[in-house]
Formats: C-alpha cells, structure tokens, sequence
C-alpha cells in the first residue's frame, strides 16, 4: 500500500480545499494510505500564524501593496529571501518525512514544493514529488527547484507553455484543471433544490459571493447586491454574505427594505455550492481558483468582483480573455454594467458555451491518476 503525504498551507482557502479533494478521491479510489498537513504550521506555528494574520490583513486593508509583493517575490530580493526561508524551514519538514515515510508527497503550495524539492536535491529523501499548482496564471515560486519535481500539474495550456519556457521537460507538465469536489461531477434533482431553498423554478437564479474572504468590497458588495435586485426584478438571488456578521446584516436590510424577500435569499454559508450551482445562470464572485474551477464546472458565467491583487487578477484576466467571464470594475457605473449585461441574452449564452472549451470537471481524477503513475 501506498502512503501518501498531502501537504498544503492556509494563505487562502484554495490550497486547502485542493488538498482536500484530492484527498477524498484517493482514499475512495485507491487502496493506499493518506495524511493531509498544513506543513506551515507544522515547520513553524509562531510564523505561520504571523504570516497568515499578515496576509489576511494586507489582502484586505492594502491589496495594492499585496499585489506588489506578489509580483516581486516571482524574482530578486524578495524572492531570494523567500526560498532561503523555505531552505532553512525545510529541516523541520525533513523530520516530519522521515516520520510519515511517504511513497509519494503531493503539494499543493509553491513553498512546501521548494522544501521537498531541496531535501530531494541533498539527497536526504527520495519520494515522488507532484505539484499541483491552483491558480490560472503561473508565479515562479512554484517553479524552484523544479528538476526534483517529478510531476506539475496546471491548469491550462498556457501554463503548460509557460513552463515549458522556463527549462522543465514536457512530460513532467500535465494540463489537468484545478482539483474540485467529485460532487460537481454528480446530477442534481433541480426541482428539489428550488424547494428546498423556496425558489420559483420558473424564474432563473443568480448566485452571489458577496462575503469575500477578507471582507473585501463591503460597500461595493450591497451596492452590487441592490443592482442586481432592482435591475433584474424576474431573477431570483442566492446571497451568500461569509462570516462576517455585519456584512450579513446589511445583506438582509438591504433584502427587507427593497421588499424582495421573496426572491432573495441571503445564507452567511452553505455548504451545497454544486446543488446551488447547479440551479444557477450566473455566479458572481472574487476570482479565487477554487471557485472559478467549480463556476467552470457548473457551465456558469462568471461576474468577476473584488479580486485581490496578484493571482486573483491574473485569474480575472484569464476568464476575460477566454471569454467565460465579466470583470466589474471599480470605475465602472454597477448599475449601467448589469443593464448592459443583461441587454443582450447571447452574451450570457455564449459565455455559458464557451465555459465548455475552458472546464476541467475530471481535475481531481487526472491529478490523482498521475499522482499513482509509478
């Protein structure tokens, strides 16, 4: 039996939510043996929480300078003191291997790929290495020490070039798709679905991310949320406000005093996003890679909010120029965006068509096919 150490870190929640899949998928396919770790916490648990603290509150208070940084680190200094972090972080992440004894080590972050890569290049371990990177754009974190990877997996052909271009063999570079719960491989009872969530099935529906990880966008979120209700009065919406409790409280003011209770429905969370989705014409949200795969994968459109600098732009841009996307931006006029949107039904149309060209829905089976190829 195969043991297999799946490691991943919280900067986000795409990272641990890749790990996750992949993780559910081996164990119910494969007979072999599966430990999931954020290796963040386990290298360091003091940095680990500074630095996700640190995250979470530039991504939200300073995402421009985010943004900066993330595009400074791909090379140069902050780079360099990125991976020498990771090499001296790496001994600790060395005796949780020589503990766990993994056949195979799947990450599905840039730095824990640097750590095993470098403790493969002293010689120190000996394990299959697959990366599974979780965005639609490349970062060159990803890519340190890439001789001693045995596999990466990406999710789009132009990933695959940019890789190839920057020195790693074609048969290590698989074009797989971003990993995703197989429930979005299932079929849904949709007249079910409407009951439960006491909706018309005759009017369609629009599914709203309006919380934001970070409580990015609060204004520009019920500005967005009372567009929709008051421009599209035949849609039904989902609402999901996040974890932030105010943000929530506003969400249903902003339903109560537009008298559309009926038709809007606001959750501070769900956790059936393939049957909402399933049932949907629209999704709107922040471009995260998990939730612009299962978009993708639910053949929805999607109105691009609020990304964060760095990746989630890079995503948004990636949606744009494939054409299963919308980015509404922060100069544009919310309420002329959606009457233009909306105008013309074969714009969502075509949008939902091209989603077919761009969707990987067997990600996580082909990740993990490759993940027990010898």
């Amino acid at each position: 039996m195969k043991k297999i150490l799946i490691l991943y870190a919280k900067y986000g929640g795409g990272h641990y939510s890749a790990a996750k899949a992949i993780q559910k998928h081996l164990d119910n396919t494969y007979n072999v043996e599966t430990e999931l770790i954020d290796f963040m916490e386990y290298a360091n648990k003091i940095l680990n929480s500074i630095t996700i603290k640190a995250y979470n509150k530039m991504a939200k208070d300073a995402p421009r300078l985010w943004g900066k940084i993330y595009a400074k680190s791909q090379r140069g200094i902050l780079g360099g003191i990125s991976t020498s972090a990771n090499k001296l972080m790496s001994s600790k992440i060395n005796k949780l291997l020589k503990q766990t004894n993994p056949d195979i080590v799947v990450s599905t972050h840039p730095f824990s790929s640097q750590m095993v890569s470098y403790l493969k290049q002293k010689g120190k371990i000996s394990c299959k290495l697959v990366t599974v990177l979780t965005d639609f754009a490349p970062h060159d974190q990803w890519l340190i020490g890439h001789k001693f990877a045995n596999d990466f997996c990406v999710s789009n052909e132009k990933m695959q070039k940019y890789l190839l271009n920057y020195g790693i063999n074609k048969e290590k570079i698989h074009v797989t798709g971003i990993p995703l719960s197989d429930k979005f491989l299932e079929t849904f009872d949709k007249s079910k679905i409407f009951k439960e969530f006491e909706l018309n099935e005759n009017n369609p529906v629009i599914l709203f991310f309006g919380g934001g990880e970070f409580g990015l966008g609060k204004s520009t979120n019920l500005q967005i949320l009372n567009a929709l209700i008051h421009n599209l009065p035949t849609y039904q919406i989902i609402a999901i406000s996040g974890k932030n409790k105010k943000m929530n409280e506003k969400f249903n003011e902003l339903v109560k005093n537009a008298n559309a209770t009926n038709r809007v429905k606001v959750f501070d969370y769900t956790n059936k996003v393939p049957e909402l989705m399933s049932i949907s014409s629209l999704v709107v949200t922040k471009p995260g890679g998990l939730t612009t795969s299962e978009s993708l994968a639910s053949s929805l459109p999607i109105l691009i909010i609020n990304p964060i600098p760095g990746q989630e732009e890079e995503n948004a841009e990636f949606l744009e120029n494939h054409h299963v996307g919308i980015w509404l931006k922060n100069t544009d006029n919310i309420d002329e965006f959606i009457q233009n949107l909306f105008s013309d039904d074969t714009k969502l149309k075509n949008m939902r068509e091209n989603t077919k060209l761009v969707a990987k829905k067997n990600a996580t089976s082909d990740i993990c096919k490759i993940i027990m190829e010898n």
